[in-house]
C-alpha cells in the first residue's frame, strides 16, 4: 500500500512524511487463551478490543482508560499480548477499521488494534489528529469479505507528516478546540434528530394508533385489532425469499435485502442480482409494484414501498414481503407499520444474539389497530403531511451531518501537512452553514 494509495492528501504536506513506525513503536496485542481459565483469574490489567469499539465511533473520545474486559499478568506472560504504557495510540484495524484514542494508564488490546508508542520526534495527539484524518482512507482499503481488515503490513506503511515537536502540539491544540466545537455542534444536530423522531411518534399514535399503548388496549368505536397476516393478500402471504442467492451476476434477477430496505436502494440499478436458475425456485416470494418489504434481519422494521419497475423481482432472506389486500388502504398500512405502537410490538418479537431478527411466525401475527376503509384513507391523508415535513427536517439534518464530517476531515487534512497556519487559522468559518 503506497502512500498516494493510502491518503493523497499527504502529498501535500509540508513537511517530509516519515513512516509512523520509524518515529513511534508498533506495537499489536493479542488474546490469551480462553482453553485455560488461569489465565483469565485475578485480571487486572486493562484490555482493549472491538467491545470498547463503542467508544470511540463519535470520534470525540481522545482519552480510553476503561475497558469491558481485563486481562491478568498470567495471561499477558503466557501470550503474545502486551502492556502498553500510557500515552500509547491505538487504532482499531479489524471489523471496526479506523477508529483511534491514546491510552490513558498502561493497557493491553487485543490483535484487533494497531498501537503506536511514540518516540520523542512524535506527539501522541498530533498523531491521533493525523490517524482520525486518514481514517475514511483506511476504511476505504480495508480488505475481507466477512470482516474488513487492515492488515499489519499495510500498517507499517502508515507515513504521517513531521513538523517540528513544538509545531505538531500547536496543531494538536487547534484540532482539539476546533474539533470539540465541531463535535457540540454534531451533538445538537443529533438531539434535534432525535426531538424530530418523537414529536412525529406522537403524531402517529395520536392519529393512526388512537393513542393505544398495547394491543389490550380498547380502540374507538368502529377499530378493531387484526392481526397483519389478514390484512394481507391471501394468495400472496408474507413471506420472506432466496436463502442462498448466490453471487450478483450482471443479467439475473434483482433481489431485495434487508440492508436495501434501510438504505432506500430499490431501483433496479442499486439491488444485486441472481441467476434466473435459482430465482425459479422461489416463485412464490416475487414481488410487485406497490408491494412493501420489510428488514427481517438486521435492520428489523425498516420498510419500503416496491416501485413499479421492480415488478418481478425478488427478495432474499434478510426481507418479507408484505402484499396489501385490495380492502385496505395500502399508504395507510405503510404508515401503521412504522407507527409506534406496532414498530414496539417488532422490536418486542426480536431474536438472536448476533444477527437480530424477527421470524414470519411473529410478523405475521403482529396486532394492528384497523379503522374502516374511508377512515384509513382520512387518516392516511394527513398522517402523510405529518411524515412528509418530518421526513424533510430529517433529510436537512442528515445534510448537515455530512457537511460537518466532511469539513472536519478537510480541517484535519489541511492543519496535519501545514496548508494553513493553526497561529492564523481562527476556525470561525469552520462550521458556517451548518447549523441546526
Amino acid at each position: 500500500m503506497t502512500e498516494s494509495r493510502l491518503a493523497p492528501w499527504l502529498s501535500s504536506s509540508r513537511w517530509p512524511t516519515a513512516p509512523i513506525r520509524l518515529v513511534a513503536r508498533l506495537g499489536s496485542g493479542h488474546t490469551p487463551s480462553r482453553n485455560n481459565p488461569e489465565y483469565w483469574e485475578n485480571c487486572s490489567v486493562p484490555w482493549i478490543t472491538l467491545a470498547d469499539v463503542w467508544q470511540l465511533r463519535h470520534g470525540r473520545t481522545t482519552v480510553i482508560t476503561e475497558t469491558k474486559e481485563m486481562v491478568s499478568p498470567l495471561g499477558l506472560a503466557n501470550s503474545a499480548a502486551v502492556k502498553h504504557p500510557a500515552g500509547t495510540v491505538i487504532l482499531s484495524r479489524t471489523a471496526s477499521v479506523g477508529f483511534s484514542a491514546i491510552m490513558g494508564r498502561d493497557m493491553a488490546t487485543s490483535q484487533d488494534f494497531a498501537t503506536w508508542t511514540c518516540g520523542p520526534r512524535l506527539e501522541p495527539r498530533y498523531l491521533l489528529h493525523a490517524l482520525r484524518g486518514m481514517a475514511p482512507d483506511l476504511k476505504r482499503v480495508a480488505t475481507g469479505s466477512t470482516h474488513k481488515t487492515i492488515y499489519m503490513p499495510d500498517i507499517e506503511q502508515l507515513r504521517v507528516p513531521l513538523p517540528p515537536l513544538e509545531e505538531q502540539r500547536r496543531i494538536a491544540d487547534f484540532l482539539d478546540g476546533e474539533t470539540a466545537r465541531m463535535d457540540a455542534l454534531g451533538s445538537r444536530l443529533k438531539q434535534f434528530d432525535r426531538d424530530v423522531r418523537e414529536r412525529e411518534a406522537a403524531v402517529l399514535s395520536s392519529l393512526l394508533n388512537a393513542d393505544a399503548s398495547s394491543p389490550s388496549d380498547d380502540l374507538p368505536l368502529g377499530w378493531s385489532w387484526t392481526p397483519l397476516m389478514h390484512l394481507t393478500d391471501p394468495m400472496r402471504q408474507i413471506m420472506y425469499g432466496i436463502v442462498l442467492p448466490g453471487p450478483d451476476v450482471v443479467d439475473g434477477v434483482p433481489i431485495v435485502k434487508g440492508g436495501d430496505v434501510a438504505a432506500n436502494r430499490l431501483t433496479r440499478e442499486a439491488l444485486k442480482r441472481t441467476t434466473h436458475e435459482i430465482e425459479a425456485g422461489y416463485a412464490r416470494s416475487r414481488l410487485k409494484g406497490g408491494d412493501l418489504v420489510i428488514a427481517i434481519r438486521g435492520s428489523v422494521g425498516d420498510i419500503a414501498v416496491v416501485p413499479d419497475e421492480l415488478t418481478g423481482a425478488n427478495l432474499t432472506q434478510d426481507a418479507a414481503r408484505i402484499s396489501i389486500d385490495a380492502t385496505i388502504d395500502s399508504n395507510w398500512i405503510r404508515l401503521v407499520l412504522q407507527s409506534p405502537l406496532v414498530e414496539h410490538q417488532i422490536k418486542e418479537r426480536v431474536t438472536g444474539a448476533t444477527i437480530k431478527g424477527i421470524n414470519i411466525w411473529d410478523l405475521k401475527r403482529i396486532s394492528v389497530p384497523t379503522p374502516k376503509l374511508y377512515e384509513q384513507q382520512k387518516l392516511a391523508q394527513e398522517a402523510s403531511g405529518t411524515v412528509n415535513t418530518h421526513e424533510a427536517l430529517r433529510s436537512r439534518v442528515l445534510r448537515h451531518h455530512t457537511l460537518l464530517a466532511e469539513r472536519r476531515q478537510t480541517l484535519i487534512a489541511a492543519a496535519v501537512t501545514g496548508q494553513f497556519d493553526v497561529f492564523t487559522a481562527s476556525g470561525r468559518n469552520v462550521t458556517e452553514g451548518v447549523a441546526v
